[in-house]
């Protein structure tokens, strides 16, 4: 699972490009990861903050679910959820790139039914906590989501016939319901601005993979929606199908014979070509390859030889500019893991006494030197004992 050389003999094609039978599964591909020494060593004893961290790395928490943020007026949201990182110039600046002494901000979904929803937390170029504020209201059970290259997050509702939000991080402009890109149990989405679709999970366990291609690249308001078509193996060429009717009202996953499954599709990263996702029903990491048009597993715990899975309950995922994936627990022993580009897999930090919880919206600082993420439940083990954290160290560039 090379992160830029996924293939490691040549790229299946002509009459080898056949869906099923053992070809299908062809050898072509990388063996999933593997156990082993993580780039940045053994986890510590854990801090005041119950983090289990390397060497080097320290933590804070950032927002408390039904607190108000340190420094400002707003209470945070119940279940912090999906989140992800903008660049900010202390202003209203969408740019694309961390401003030179700029802050940031950091988006979180609340996973609640009814109310639901996302808020945003605005830092300072030395990570100060400058404002907090509600970026989403009225929605529903609003779970993982996607930035997008314009600097826009897509909020998704996991509910059935649930909606994509296309949300504002500086609170400035009016969040819009984009029903072109479908209507299932959302759960996390990716743009790849090279081909210009968006990637989407569903959360069932007959789901489906999604793509959403846009009319105009940038405009989220019309397109068409496309399930990936692919044989039963785990590793192969893949193709798209059209979505007859984006509404819902016959399931998406169920209109295009031949659709692939996946049980219970949740974490969703794009990166260099590859789109990477995680099925929380058999705690397997997936990438498609879109440059080639395959998928394979990146990980599968019921594969892990010579010793105990190190990741189980697989969830959000994020990466670093190093290559390095970040796999969020729901439920497991409350870790982060990470998968090395080559195939090497280890966990990168614990939270002690929250068992009843699960690791949401692991997210990087513009300049990769900071992580969010949240413990939805916390020590509470309820929807309003969300804790929002930040590490700060080492990352590897």
């Amino acid at each position: 699972m090379e992160r830029r050389t996924l293939l490691r003999t040549a790229v299946l094609g002509g009459s080898s490009a056949v869906f099923g039978g053992t070809l299908w599964r062809g050898a072509a591909y990388a063996a999933p990861a593997q156990p082993g020494t993580g780039p940045y060593g053994a986890l510590g004893t854990a801090d005041a903050n119950g983090i289990r961290l390397p060497s080097g790395f320290t933590s804070r928490v950032i927002a408390r679910s039904g607190q108000t943020v340190t420094g400002t007026s707003y209470r945070w949201h119940n279940a912090p959820d999906g989140g992800a990182c903008y660049a900010d110039d202390g202003g209203t600046s969408r740019s694309s790139e961390a401003e030179s002494g700029g802050g940031w901000i950091y988006v979180s979904n609340s996973e609640i039914n009814p109310s639901g929803g996302a808020s945003a937390v605005k830092f300072s170029s030395t990570g100060a906590i400058t404002g907090a504020y509600r970026i989403l209201s009225g929605t529903r059970q609003n779970c993982a989501g996607g930035k997008t290259p314009w600097n826009t997050w897509l909020s998704c509702e996991e509910v059935d016939r649930g909606y994509v939000y296309e949300t504002d991080p500086w609170g400035t402009n009016a969040a819009v319901q984009r029903a072109a890109m479908g209507r299932f149990k959302h759960e996390a989405a990716a743009a790849d601005p090279v081909r210009q679709v968006v990637y989407m999970t569903e959360d069932v366990t007959d789901g489906c993979f999604y793509r959403f291609k846009p009319t105009t690249w940038g405009d989220l308001s019309s397109g068409t929606l496309e399930v990936l078509v692919a044989g039963t193996g785990t590793s192969g060429p893949v193709t798209w199908a059209r979505v007859p009717d984006p509404t819902g009202a016959t399931a998406t996953r169920n209109q295009v014979s031949g659709a692939k499954r996946f049980n219970g599709g949740e974490g969703c990263y794009y990166a260099d070509d590859t789109c990477w996702f995680t099925t929380k029903g058999d705690n397997r990491v997936w990438q498609y390859n879109a440059a080639a048009q395959t998928i394979e597993l990146a990980y599968d715990d019921s594969l892990v030889t010579g010793g105990t899975a190190p990741l189980t309950g697989v969830d959000n995922v994020t990466g670093s500019a190093s290559g390095d994936l970040f796999v969020a627990e729901d439920g497991g022993n409350m870790e982060i893991c990470v998968i090395t580009p080559d195939d090497v897999i280890a966990p990168f930090l614990r939270i002690d006494g929250q068992s009843a919880s699960e690791i949401t919206g692991p997210a990087f600082s513009p300049d990769g030197t900071r992580m969010y993420f949240s413990s939805q439940r916390g020590t509470s083990g309820s929807s309003s004992g969300g804790i929002t954290y930040e590490v700060t160290g080492p990352f590897r560039a």
